[in-house]
């Protein structure tokens, strides 16, 4: 039974304990924190994941032109990628929070926090790589009228608020996983 105590014990009490035959108390785990797997709040950031990558891959493909620049076909790419993980994700927060299981087993928390961090690096690497084209587009080749410059601005703020809501997931996950 896992049971915290108003205490505090010294670390020279624990070891005399454990060597005089008595039973060691076992350590207690922080509670589940908003925004972890498992929780409500990890269900809401896997919802808006999804949500704003499905928006950044639907508004950009609602151009006829964004194949012609690798950047814009990377930012689909990377959006897409992160569409999957998050909704899969999120089936497995839903089934969590319905059987009410927690999910603080380690290899899961690793499996996470691997998954959020390489899926946000590259949403955020997308990001970038689409602002700097829509930048140059807009500002520097002065071409917005014969392009989509608001259609790719609205799809990389999208990948933007992706990352953002990405980001929390993947620090939670690994400060969890770090933590005892």
């Amino acid at each position: 039974m896992n049971v915290s105590h108003a205490s505090v014990h010294p670390v020279e009490e624990a070891a005399n304990d454990e060597q005089n035959g008595a039973v060691p108390i076992p350590r207690v785990r922080m509670k589940d924190i908003q925004g972890m797997p498992g929780t409500v709040g990890g269900l809401s950031l896997r919802v808006s994941q999804f949500i704003f990558a499905a928006a950044a891959i639907s508004i950009m493909a609602s151009t006829n032109d964004f194949p012609s620049v690798t950047a814009f076909r990377y930012l689909v790419a990377a959006a897409g990628l992160q569409t999957l993980w998050s909704f899969l994700l999120a089936i497995v927060d839903i089934y969590a929070l319905l059987v009410r299981r927690s999910l603080q087993n380690s290899r899961v928390i690793c499996l996470f926090a691997i998954g959020d961090g390489v899926t946000s690096t590259l949403t955020f690497a997308a990001a970038c790589a689409s602002a700097g084209i829509t930048v140059l587009i807009d500002n520097d080749l002065e071409s917005c009228g014969q392009n989509h410059c608001v259609q790719f601005e609205t799809a990389t703020g999208m990948a933007f608020i992706c990352w953002f809501t990405t980001l929390p997931s993947f620090v939670l996950n690994f400060w969890s996983l770090a933590s005892p």
